[in-house]
């Protein structure tokens, strides 16, 4: 079977995370072909890592979170002529399809690939991408995609947008936002999902330019200043958080069907899929522990 790639640009943005890089990682174990976006003074490090996968900024410490490079890959990705690319934070550790509630892991390419097939059917998806699995709990059911709200961490966007990255904080619910309010869609894929390690829990990134302190605070405000009368700053989760107005439920542009695709003879496509009986785990973890226990207690 012939191998199923995606045909956009991947593209990871990284900072101080040369030794963890979770998403290098797991992209170079599913065999992605993807581009790894540092500063110059982090080249030598990470091409230690990753090798000529490494693309160098022309900047260094701005101070403006990921934002300048988030454009610069967007222009970069605009001159190798593609319809649109992936950016992809540098903290996700692996892509997994939700099948009948249950979570499993699957390569990255046949993911990227499902939903760039099923974006490029519709003429106003501005942006699309994965949900995370902590938002897809195995008890509850949800509809494969969920339409015009946010998109993080992992975007498929179309090139040809003329809004950009603008915000040190926030920048990706302001890109959702600046596309929602001038009619474009946003598509939340909930079949797939992709499990990214929580903010402000691993060293590099963001962590310590932007969250310490007062950040999270200053963080939703800017989002607020920006947006007023659809974002406001409340207290959740233990901490200052961005709430959108009416939970993103305003933004009610439908899909718009690509008129050259005969929709009655779209079939089924697993992409080459197939579920693998794997070992049960957990009985191998409690079957150690168990053992573990008891010889203790032999010794004892």
């Amino acid at each position: 079977m012939k191998t199923v790639k995606p045909k956009y640009p991947v593209y990871i943005i990284s900072k101080g995370r040369h030794d963890c890089c979770l998403t290098a990682k797991f992209f170079i174990s599913d065999n992605v072909d993807f581009k790894l976006v540092v500063e110059p003074q982090e080249e030598e490090l990470y091409r230690k890592e990753f090798g000529d996968r490494v693309l160098i900024l022309p900047f260094s410490n701005l101070g403006l979170g990921g934002m300048p490079a988030r454009n610069w890959v967007w222009e970069h990705a605009k001159s190798t002529g593609h319809k649109r690319h992936w950016i992809f934070d540098d903290n996700i550790s692996w892509i997994a399809r939700r099948y009948k509630n249950m979570k499993i892991r699957c390569n990255a390419n046949i993911a990227m690939k499902v939903v760039e097939d099923f974006t490029d059917r519709y003429t106003n998806i501005a942006i699309s991408g994965f949900n995370y699995e902590m938002f897809l709990p195995c008890t509850q059911n949800r509809t494969p995609f969920t339409l015009n709200c946010h998109v993080y961490s992992s975007l498929l966007i179309l090139n040809d947008l003329p809004y950009r990255w603008r915000l040190r904080y926030n920048e990706d619910t302001d890109l959702c936002l600046q596309v929602l309010t001038n009619n474009w869609c946003t598509v939340l894929i909930n079949a797939f999902m992709i499990k990214k390690i929580r903010t402000m829990t691993m060293k590099g990134g963001n962590s310590d330019a932007l969250y310490k302190g007062d950040g999270r605070l200053k963080m939703a405000r800017s989002l607020e200043e920006m947006r007023p009368g659809i974002v406001e700053t409340k207290w959740r989760f233990g901490r200052p958080q961005h709430v959108i107005k009416n939970q993103w439920r305003d933004f009610k542009t439908p899909l718009n069907r690509r008129p050259d695709i005969d929709w009655d003879k779209l079939e089924p496509n697993e992409y080459g899929m197939t579920l693998v009986k794997v070992k049960d785990v957990k009985s191998q973890v409690l079957n150690k522990l168990y053992e573990e226990y008891h010889n203790k207690q032999e010794m004892q």
